[in-house]
């Protein structure tokens, strides 16, 4: 027995929180912004009665806590605090329907549900619907109906007096054990959870928080992606925390006016967000000066078109580095750096990571030749939970299949050619067209569809819906468009529908999707303006 437990101790709780205490860090501030500032110090005693709370609820080692939270000290806390009594914290998206969250709830076999009060209706409808849940804890206050058997408790009750947490350690784990898992719909559609480790969390904060941010003590990073994103956990926990330096939380829905707030309030040295957020911000009022603070901002969740790069450096002057990173592999492993960008790459690989461009048949492709893009390092998860077939196809041994196409320069930049299958992203987020369209062939007036990724004024792919009506039947686009947002999470409802005639497909009955992208490009209206909705990827 005691051979087998002889691991090396590790808590990523203690690594990220603790380690400031030891290092003389407990009066720099660790997080501000609107939902208030806590120094170090303040987050530890925070963390230690959140996790004394969550201990006393009958949360055990590698549970599953479920966390569906605005960004705050709250939500930041209550990862910490997961984490540190062994339990699994698991941040999902505050834009799921109530159908969707309760898939989650189901998947991971909750017993415990954090809520912000702005997203309740849709946690109760979710809570009716999980039978495996026994506590719902509420932040704020708001209407919710208590689920049959199911005790609903304040945020303010988990914590308990001030010091309940006193003396409570962490847990005894140790590198392999979880820690974390992110749902991504991925390369293939279906949600999946992507299990993370607690050496994960060290790798990536070591590798391109180190490396490429460069970050330190004196930093302050403002995400516009949240803290439910793999990007936005990254820029506003695992990099901060490693050096202590301030992370700065929004709990609201970001738009260019909120975030130029933000930056001219809070002053950030690093910034982050996704390229149509980019796109946004250069659509908008903002002033120069909003980013006089900012000594480098960082773009990733879609490739960043090089007029866009160059656009928004030229009008703030400041450097902007893309890169890619995955829910799968925690964050960023390929990256430009400042100084060296070429803009439409997305740069060198990240040290602590090896890629690969392979062809069909799993050989190394040559310099100036495309091919599927594999990586590997110490932060890749451990696979999806409970999707073992899926799992099998993207982790090969050591090396994750990202399902992008990529080609290489003789000089080492890598620019990304799209997806290797038909998944698109929109604002940074995946979105799977099948998902997208099971919803439109729900409508009673759709008889077939199809959804692909086409390009809008600045070179960022959105939803685009093609679809065939039933005989006689008769619906408007915006129609259409509001029955996808109504039903599913609002950044996969198509931005533009088609009606056609009839969908491309193959002898065999089979669509041919790229030819219905041609198609619809050539349907399509002169480009639009982007719309606050398409800025989802930072919400």
């Amino acid at each position: 027995m005691s051979t087998f437990l002889a691991h090396r101790a590790f808590n990523a709780s203690t690594y990220l929180l603790d380690a400031r205490l030891d290092q003389g860090d407990g009066d720099r501030v660790a997080v501000t912004g609107p939902g208030g500032s806590l120094t170090y110090a303040e987050l530890a005693g925070y963390v230690a009665d959140l996790a004394a709370g969550l201990r006393s609820r009958g949360v055990r080692p590698e549970e599953r806590v479920v966390l569906f939270m605005a960004d705050g000290p709250a939500l930041l806390g209550s990862i910490l605090a997961a984490m540190r009594i062994g339990a699994v914290a698991v941040p999902v998206s505050t834009m799921l329907t109530g159908g969707e969250l309760s898939g989650v709830l189901r998947d991971t076999r909750t017993r415990i549900l954090l809520v912000s009060a702005p997203f309740a209706a849709a946690a109760g409808e979710a809570a009716a619907e999980a039978p495996e849940l026994e506590h719902v804890v509420l932040d704020g206050d708001a209407e919710f109906p208590p689920p049959a058997g199911v005790p609903v408790h304040r945020f303010e009750d988990l914590l308990g007096p001030r010091g309940s947490g006193g003396g409570f350690g962490p847990y005894d784990t140790w590198d392999d054990s979880p820690a974390l898992w992110l749902y991504t719909s991925g390369t293939t559609g279906a949600p999946k959870g992507a299990m993370h480790r607690h050496a994960n969390i060290r790798h990536v904060a070591e590798t391109f928080g180190r490396d490429v941010l460069g970050i330190t003590a004196a930093d302050r990073c403002y995400s516009v992606a949240k803290l439910f994103f793999a990007y936005g956990i990254g820029n506003s926990l695992l990099f901060p925390f490693t050096v202590g330096a301030t992370t700065i939380l929004d709990p609201g829905r970001p738009t260019p006016a909120s975030v130029t707030e933000r930056l001219l309030a809070d002053r950030p040295t690093l910034f982050f967000a996704v390229p149509t957020f980019y796109a946004a911000l250069l659509s908008a009022d903002v002033p120069r000066e909003a980013f006089e603070s900012v000594r480098l901002a960082v773009s990733a969740g879609e490739p960043l078109p090089a007029e866009l790069y160059r656009r928004f450096t030229e009008r703030f002057g400041v450097e902007l580095i893309d890169g890619i990173g995955s829910t799968e592999a925690l964050h960023i492993f390929i990256s430009g750096r400042a100084g060296e960008v070429r803009p439409g790459t997305t740069g060198r690989p990240v040290p602590g990571y090896d890629v690969r461009l392979v062809d069909g048949d799993g050989a190394d492709v040559p310099a100036g030749t495309p091919g599927s893009l594999l990586v590997r390092g110490e932060s890749i998860a451990t696979g999806y939970w409970c999707r073992t077939e899926t799992t099998r196809r993207v982790f090969e041994g050591q090396w994750l299949h990202t399902g992008d196409t990529y080609v290489a320069d003789a000089d080492g930049y890598y620019t990304c050619l799209g997806r290797t299958n038909d998944m698109l992203k929109a604002g940074g987020i995946w979105v799977s067209p099948t998902e997208v369209e099971a919803r439109l062939l729900q409508h009673p007036a759709v008889a077939l569809a199809a959804v692909v990724g086409l390009p809008d004024q600045d070179g960022l792919e959105k939803p685009v819906a093609c679809v065939v009506l039933q005989a006689g039947a008769t619906a408007e686009p915006a129609e259409l468009i509001d029955f996808c947002r109504t039903g599913l999470a609002a950044f996969k409802r198509p931005r533009e529908v088609l009606i056609m005639d009839e969908l491309p497909t193959t002898a065999t009955g089979k669509l041919r999707r790229f030819a219905v992208r041609e198609f619809a490009a050539t349907l399509l209206p002169s480009p639009r303006e982007p719309t606050d909705d398409d800025h989802v990827g930072s919400r």
